[in-house]
């Protein structure tokens, strides 16, 4: 009988899963990746939810602080950037060489 693996059980919410894990987040912040990882969701779904987790902390008074993404060929930072996902390309050089952002809470 061939059976799918099944997710770990969880004791806390997806969204207070990942305050805890951003709360120790190392200085360098974590990635959606890394967060994909340590929570055991899929990275498409690690962006939805710090949307709503940035929300949620600025109405207690913390904050989300997001490291931005940089191009791996030229060094453009995308600092204005209001997606928490990846960037697809560089818009100066087109690279699709690219450091994804990444996340704390502050």
């Amino acid at each position: 009988m061939d059976r799918s693996p099944v997710p770990p059980a969880r004791g806390a919410t997806v969204r207070g899963a990942l305050e805890a894990e951003l709360a120790s987040a190392p200085q360098t912040g974590l990635t959606t990746k890394e967060l994909s990882g340590l929570v055991g969701i899929s990275e498409k779904d690690v962006a939805g939810h710090l949307e709503h987790l940035e929300k949620s902390l600025r109405a207690g008074g913390a904050a989300l602080e997001v490291i931005p993404a940089e191009c791996l060929a030229c060094g453009y930072v995308f600092r204005d950037r209001k997606r928490l996902s990846r960037p697809g390309s560089c818009p100066e050089c087109r690279s699709t060489r690219i450091d994804p952002p990444a996340f704390r809470i502050r």
